[in-house]
């Protein structure tokens, strides 16, 4: 008989699916502190909770029957990931459960902008008939600029194409194909931006996206356009938008999600062209019921079957096999997160090959990491290698692995290659001692890199000056240069450099380096 320990308010429909099930007992006891969870938690096999419990390391030590934590929700701040996979116990989330609903508020909020419905209530409940002044916008033949392509996003897109929109969508991680599949035009942000008679952002918020909506985009839409974030505070540059919207620069914004929660005192509460909603992406009863159900059926799931659904983390591997699999995982990773910032295009088909001791481990686990280093960080849900392949699939990108014994001029060497559209990188890297990373090649370029900290890796014209130029760039922005190193020209006469940094160059300091004439490339990377 397994046992499930339910320390927070699920849905009924939740609790019916668990009662129905044979060998599954459950028990339900909320407002458990860390203590008093602590002295039962030794009990059960399985604990389903959403935001209020607490799963801290000493719950997790003291659960030492405890085999999976359910998250009936997207967020598992309220749980310690890396206690949890100390301890071997798998935690799982339901990251999909409520796309619906927050899609359907998009939706719903576009029709709002649009039609002036929540200022139309208003006046008729003030005894006004304001027909003329309330005059509306037809969806019907407009853009829908879509920001951001997961599950809500597609879903917004389908919504938008049965509403007779032409749907543009913009999301650097995602294979155009998906696109396609999802009644959507994959189109480059700056052309998203334009043409939209309607944007809605649908990305998670990340360095990359904080204020991927600023000044220089909102100047960039119509005037007729309208912004609608359903999605995360943080995304949209609130003060851009106030002024923009304050200035007639753009039609209309509707929010759900505010740099501050809730948004006291904002400016953009003065403005009648904003729709305002406090955080109700998930607030519905079908949302709620279906984040509980879900939970429940991915728990049962791995208690009979194994099979874990939207794990974030890995139950612990025995010290053997970490210990021969862990260097070569780690160079994998470090080669993923390295690709992805040499490619400006969407993944079709990544190729990860192993040579020599590499091949005398199992791929999987290599090819994983290398999948966690290219998505983790680029997306709202975290990424491991439990995971990362379903996520990889969900994107559009093919996963094709080789095993080599032999390896020309290395021991171990591990070769992965991302395919785009039009055009591929290729990495190698090495083990020095069997445990110090190293990158050996960039594409046709051999040479060899301590791949940490900050890199700026360039592909320049192989002749006088060009060294002395960056250098001097660097220099004035009082960043030291700590390693370089400067592959062999090819046939073209181009040269690749990598050069390690005391800190990240800003926008304007890549900037100059991009500026100066032999340089073709210029990408900076941080490990």
């Amino acid at each position: 008989m397994k046992k499930i320990l339910i320390s927070d308010k699920l849905a009924e429909d939740g609790i019916n699916f668990l009662n129905a099930q044979e060998g599954i007992q459950i028990h339900i006891q909320t407002g458990l502190n860390e203590d008093a969870l602590c002295e039962i938690i030794p009990e059960y096999d399985a604990l389903l909770i959403r935001s209020d419990t607490q799963v801290t390391a000493k719950v997790l030590k003291a659960a030492t029957r405890l085999k999976v934590v359910g998250r009936a929700g997207i967020g598992v701040d309220n749980v310690d990931l890396n206690a949890a996979t100390e301890q071997g116990v798998i935690v799982m989330n339901t990251p999909d459960a409520n796309a619906t609903t927050t899609a359907e508020l998009a939706i719903a909020h576009m029709f709002s902008l649009s039609r002036n419905l929540p200022f139309a209530n208003q006046s008729v409940r003030e005894g006004k008939w304001e027909r003329s002044k309330l005059m509306g916008a037809e969806i019907a033949h407009k853009t829908l600029a879509v920001l951001g392509f997961g599950t809500i996003g597609r879903i917004v897109a389908q919504r938008g194409n049965g509403l007779g929109m032409r749907v543009i969508a913009y999301d650097p991680f995602v294979a155009p194909d998906v696109f396609a599949i999802h009644g959507a035009e994959m189109v480059d942000l700056e052309t998203l931006v334009k043409q939209a008679d309607y944007l809605t952002l649908h990305c998670p918020l990340l360095e990359k996206t904080k204020n991927i909506i600023g000044r220089e985009q909102l100047a960039m839409m119509k005037k007729s356009a309208r912004l609608i974030n359903c999605a995360r505070g943080g995304l949209v540059d609130e003060s851009a938008l106030y002024a923009a919207l304050k200035e007639g620069r753009i039609a209309g914004a509707a929010l759900d999600v505010y740099e501050q929660e809730p948004p006291k005192d904002s400016p953009l509460l003065t403005l009648d062209n904003v729709v305002f909603t406090p955080h109700l992406g998930a607030s519905t009863k079908e949302a709620q019921v279906a984040v509980s159900v879900e939970i429940a059926r991915q728990a049962v799931k791995y208690l009979q079957t194994g099979e874990a659904v939207n794990a974030l983390n890995l139950p612990r591997l025995s010290a053997e096999e970490l210990t021969k699999a862990q260097p070569f995982m780690n160079l994998a990773n470090i080669l993923g997160k390295v690709l992805v910032g040499l490619i400006d295009q969407p993944i079709q088909r990544l190729e990860v090959a192993v040579f020599g001791k590499a091949a005398e481990v199992k791929i999987r686990p290599i090819s994983a990491e290398a999948m966690v280093g290219l998505l983790g960080g680029q997306l709202s849900t975290p990424v491991n290698r439990v995971n990362v392949e379903n996520i990889a699939k969900r994107q559009g990108i093919a996963l094709i692995e080789s095993q080599t014994e032999e390896s020309e001029g290395y021991q171990s060497l591990i070769k992965i290659t991302g395919h785009c559209a039009d055009k591929s990188v290729s990495l190698a890297g090495t083990l020095l001692g069997n445990q110090h990373p190293r990158l050996v090649s960039i594409n046709h370029f051999e040479i060899e890199v301590v791949p940490e900290g900050a890199l700026l890796i360039t592909r320049h014209d192989d002749k006088p000056g060009v060294i002395a130029a960056i250098s001097s760039i660097l220099g004035v922005a009082n960043i030291n240069i700590t390693r370089m190193q400067v592959s062999i020209a090819d046939e073209q006469q181009l040269a690749m450099m990598v050069i390690s940094v005391s800190n990240p160059l800003n926008d304007q300091v890549l900037k100059s380096v991009c500026d100066v004439p032999a340089v073709h490339t210029a990408r900076q990377i941080a490990l």
